[in-house]
């Protein structure tokens, strides 16, 4: 059968349960001949008797009996699992898959959404933890949360994080026994720690600002990640120079484990955001999580997947450098 014709399924369907073509027209809100006429239709289509008629009554035959009880199980959860998405589109529930970094997660996103888990307990979210870009559409994620230029132009993207900075640091036991440095240009003649971009392939190229100055050194060492919290504890043993996000090394600092260097060469930049397909049919859950995420009442969706100032965002720290 044709798909235009599941109708008359449900209509057959409401003779059957009503045994009477006057309750089921009127349960069906059609005309009596109308329904008749379809049914007749049915049954010629099938090329099988469904009903057996007589002026005082209506019943199914051995086949139409077939028919029903197949049809009615299906239909009824049809019905139920219909009920069970109007609960979806009415109230915060369901499932919310999302896209995202190490950094992103425990320094930003898993703090704000705690407290919506205890106020919404019919949603649920799954994070998955990635090293490199995805395609949330094609991957059926509902988001994705990483740094403003990696954001495809045709997304959405809103703000969820402040501003924060790359730091060069290195433990005072290297500083002791190396040169020591007054311009970025100088690293060249340190041993420093690499990061490997995942989604060019290549290693960043460690970017400072000062006074309107951009540079971007190419730097050389022992050893590389793609993972900025293996770069720190290398940092620690000294092994080099690390380039890390600053709030990842605060406790290091403070307790002067580690040493930061170039300071006045460190800029800060725009941060994260969470970006997705379409504002359109949005469900309740999902409006839920982008506003609990978002940063500030002065947040504005970043044009053409760039940070609102215009500058690209350097690389994310759990990105592999570039895939933010």
């Amino acid at each position: 059968m044709l798909r235009e014709d599941f109708n008359d399924l449900l209509w057959f369907l409401a003779v059957a349960e009503e045994r009477s073509f006057t309750r089921a027209a009127a349960r069906l809100g059609i005309t009596q001949s109308t329904l008749s006429h379809t049914i007749k239709q049915l049954e010629a289509r099938l090329g099988i008797r469904l009903l057996a008629r007589t002026t005082r009554s209506v019943a199914t035959t051995e086949a139409g009996e077939r028919l029903r009880q197949s049809l009615a199980p299906r239909v009824a959860e049809i019905d139920a699992e219909i009920a069970a998405l109007m609960h979806y589109r009415d109230k915060p529930a369901g499932t919310i898959r999302l896209t995202l970094s190490d950094h992103a997660l425990d320094g930003l996103v898993w703090p704000k959404l705690k407290p919506v888990l205890s106020a919404y307990p019919d949603i649920k979210i799954e994070f998955s933890i990635d090293n490199g870009l995805r395609n949330i559409v094609e991957d059926n994620f509902d988001a994705g949360i990483r740094l403003g230029e990696s954001v495809e132009k045709d997304m959405i993207a809103v703000r969820i994080g402040p501003d924060w900075r790359l730091v060069a640091v290195a433990s005072p036991a290297y500083l002791a026994a190396h040169p020591a440095l007054r311009h970025p240009h100088e690293l060249v003649a340190h041993n420093c720690i690499n990061m490997r971009q995942a989604r060019a392939g290549g290693l960043y190229a460690w970017e400072f600002e000062k006074d309107g100055q951009e540079l971007r050194v190419r730097v050389d060492g022992q050893l590389t990640f793609n993972t900025s919290l293996a770069m720190i504890d290398a940092a620690l043993n000294g092994y080099g120079i690390a380039y890390v996000p600053e709030d990842l090394v605060t406790a290091h600092l403070a307790s002067r484990a580690l040493t930061l260097i170039l300071d006045d060469w460190s800029a800060p930049f725009p941060g994260y955001y969470i970006y997705y397909p379409s504002r359109r049919q949005n469900l309740p859950a999902f409006k839920v999580i982008v506003e609990a995420l978002r940063h500030g009442s002065s947040t504005t969706d970043a044009p053409q997947g760039r940070a609102p100032d215009g500058r690209p965002s350097p690389p994310d720290p759990e990105q592999g450098g570039g895939d933010a």
